[in-house]
């Protein structure tokens, strides 16, 4: 299994904005830590997306690098929001099998 590839499908799906893929591609038990939030949980970290979802128009998610090691990628992307701001954030993804089990995202 490709887990790069499974972080860039991740990547499209959360600049789509579809949360019933993202809950799909989510372990039951997933966890969620960024700069300003933290969720645990599948229901709480759909919501914590939704959240996000809510307060931009659109967020479009561009991977610049990523490496893996076992059952972790990390990954440096390139975030624009509402077209026009951008951000450099690096996500820790680590898996369970094929499913997300933990987003580590830092800014900077």
């Amino acid at each position: 299994m490709d887990l790069k590839e499974l972080c860039k499908k991740y990547f499209e799906t959360f600049s789509a904005k579809d949360l019933n893929s993202l809950a799909e591609m989510f372990d039951e038990n997933i966890y969620l830590r960024d700069w300003e939030t933290s969720a645990a949980g599948i229901d709480l970290v759909l919501q914590a997306n939704q959240q996000i979802f809510n307060a931009v128009k659109t967020i479009q998610v561009t991977p610049i690098s990523m490496y893996q090691d076992g059952n972790v990628v990390a990954c440096e992307l390139d975030i624009e929001i509402n077209g026009v701001d951008k951000i450099l954030v690096v996500d820790i993804i680590e898996f369970n099998g094929d499913k997300i089990a933990s987003v580590k995202a830092y800014r900077g």
